[in-house]
């Protein structure tokens, strides 16, 4: 991969609480900048302002009736001096809080297997690693953190969170999570775990399909994908999910990218203030041979997908290398800086802005609190690829087929009653599925199993005070039916059988298997998602 600097800065692809490094030069890693305020440019304390403020804070200090000590004072201007930028993503580290920030991107830490984010004000799960306690009790994409041990967790900041929900591995902590659809939070006990994740799961989907989803952007993402790549050598089309995908290193995603596109492809370009104080770009190009050329890709976003994730995406989207479906993505297309300060403490801060290869930038505008600022309704220009096809502007990636799967009121009726009846839904719908897998891998034999597999686990809920009518309702039970499904495939290491179920009420996993099962070309899918908007659009056929 072919890299071209032009300022020595540490960048970093950043959603809070997730840790993302900056792209390394050649031979060795920069280290994160010690530099004088102001990229360089000394500020003066001398001037008429600097001494207005320092002359304020010494009269409070020594004559506000609070009488707050220094160190406090200096806290409070500090953290208002953050708030003025109104930047989402500047952040203070102390030392504990950077090396928890380091920690978090090595995948290994003692904790539940979850990654948050501030939107909207609350501390929300933007990520579920396979195989860790969260994922075993049943939390989810999305939500939002609003009790932990008896406190109200609703104000909270990820800090908060973070320091209440880690801990030693074996200990149990006891959380509720609001979630979209649910009248009340979900109680849900946890116990702490070390905690190892490989970002990478492959399968085969269907005869001639490998199935590929990317969890996060880590240390190594692009060496497990090539290792995929090489065990699925015989596939004829390939599907990669990056749903729910938080981002990670910039350079792995540079190098996924690299992966997939031609030498000489433009990967990504940034627009950052560096040491001078100026605006500098810098350029990222291909430079090792495609893998898998000739074969259609099919990649999966959702609302989740952000930063290095959206770097993949709109990079093999802008270069007609694949065809996007899902929903538009989070948009996390800024540049955060780390720069070291006295006492061991660390700043990050927005230096500047993410493009795509055809210059779209990845940016959706957030209020400090993290929601989404209004946005203009006449989005800028589209671009056009080599291929003809217009792809939108205005922060994130937008799918070129957009497909969303929703709950049915059945299905979100079952649910609230659960919570109302204060039954664990999530958690009896595990372990039932969990002893149904034992059974089948001690007697040799995983297959789907039929409904009534399940009716032991509906009378179950219904004993411990569900409403036998609202379980049993045809929808509802189908979705219990389903969940459970899903659930034993999973323990039961059946993962392409467990795909096959998913897609029968993921629409977007369902319309990408479609998609590339049909195609013979990647050009293929360029005429196949017409065809699907054209059918979208039809009078009667809603989406």
């Amino acid at each position: 991969m072919r890299i071209r600097f032009r300022t020595a800065t540490v960048l970093a692809l950043l959603l809070p609480g997730l840790l993302l490094t900056g792209l390394p030069a050649p031979p060795s890693p920069i280290a994160a900048q010690s530099l004088p305020p102001g990229n360089g440019a000394a500020v003066d304390l001398q001037s008429d302002e600097a001494r207005i403020f320092l002359g304020a804070l010494s009269t409070i200090s020594r004559y506000h009736s609070t009488a707050l000590a220094d160190s406090v004072l200096w806290e409070r201007a500090l953290d208002g001096l953050l708030e003025q930028l109104d930047d989402p993503y500047a952040t203070i580290y102390t030392p504990d809080e950077y090396g928890r920030f380091q920690e978090t991107n090595t995948g290994n830490y003692a904790g539940i297997g979850v990654q948050i984010t501030l939107m909207g004000g609350r501390v929300t799960v933007t990520a579920v690693f396979r195989e860790t306690p969260a994922e075993g009790v049943g939390m989810l994409v999305g939500d939002r953190i609003v009790w932990v041990e008896g406190h109200d967790a609703r104000e909270w900041t990820l800090d908060q969170a973070r320091d209440s929900i880690r801990g030693e591995p074996g200990t149990v902590v006891r959380i509720r999570v609001a979630r979209d659809g649910l009248a009340e939070p979900v109680p849900l006990e946890i116990v702490r775990d070390n905690v190892h994740v490989e970002a990478v799961a492959a399968t085969w989907a269907e005869e001639g399909i490998a199935y590929f989803r990317i969890d996060r952007i880590a240390r190594g993402v692009a060496e497990e994908l090539d290792a995929a790549l090489r065990e699925y050598g015989e596939a004829r089309a390939i599907v990669i999910d990056l749903r729910g995908n938080p981002g990670g290193y910039l350079e792995e995603s540079l190098r996924v990218a690299d992966m997939l596109l031609a030498p000489g492809q433009k990967l990504a370009s940034v627009d950052s203030r560096g040491p001078t104080g100026e605006m500098a770009n810098q350029e990222w190009d291909a430079s090792t041979p495609a893998r898998a050329a000739d074969l259609p890709i099919v990649v999966l976003v959702d609302a989740f997908t952000a930063s290095a994730a959206e770097i993949i995406s709109g990079a093999l989207q802008d270069h007609d290398r694949a065809v996007v479906i899902g929903r538009r993505t989070f948009g996390k297309g800024a540049v955060q800086t780390h720069y070291e300060l006295p006492a061991g403490r660390r700043i990050s801060i927005t230096t500047g802005s993410w493009y795509t290869p055809l210059g779209r930038s990845l940016q959706r505008a957030r209020h400090r609190d993290g929601s989404l600022r209004a946005e203009d309704p006449r989005l800028p220009a589209p671009v056009r690829t080599a291929a003809g096809r217009e792809l939108p502007t205005g922060g994130g990636i937008f799918p070129d087929l957009e497909v969303e799967s929703l709950l049915r009121d059945e299905e979100l009726r079952l649910l609230n009653h659960a919570n109302e009846a204060q039954v664990p839904f999530a958690v009896r719908v595990q372990e039932y599925a969990f002893e149904l897998a034992k059974r089948a891998l001690a007697a040799g034999q995983v297959e789907r199993l039929p409904s009534t597999a399940f009716d032991d686990l509906a009378g179950e809920l219904v004993e411990a005070g569900m409403d036998p009518e609202i379980v049993e309702n045809p929808v509802a039970r189908a979705y219990l039916d389903r969940q459970a499904q899903l659930h034993y495939l999973y323990r039961a290491n059946a993962s392409s059988l467990r795909l096959l179920v998913q897609a029968e009420r993921d629409e977007a996993l369902a319309m990408a298997l479609k998609l590339a099962g049909e195609a013979g070309s990647p050009a293929d899918l360029f005429t196949l998602i017409e065809r699907e908007k054209a059918a979208a659009e039809a009078p009667g056929n809603e989406r």
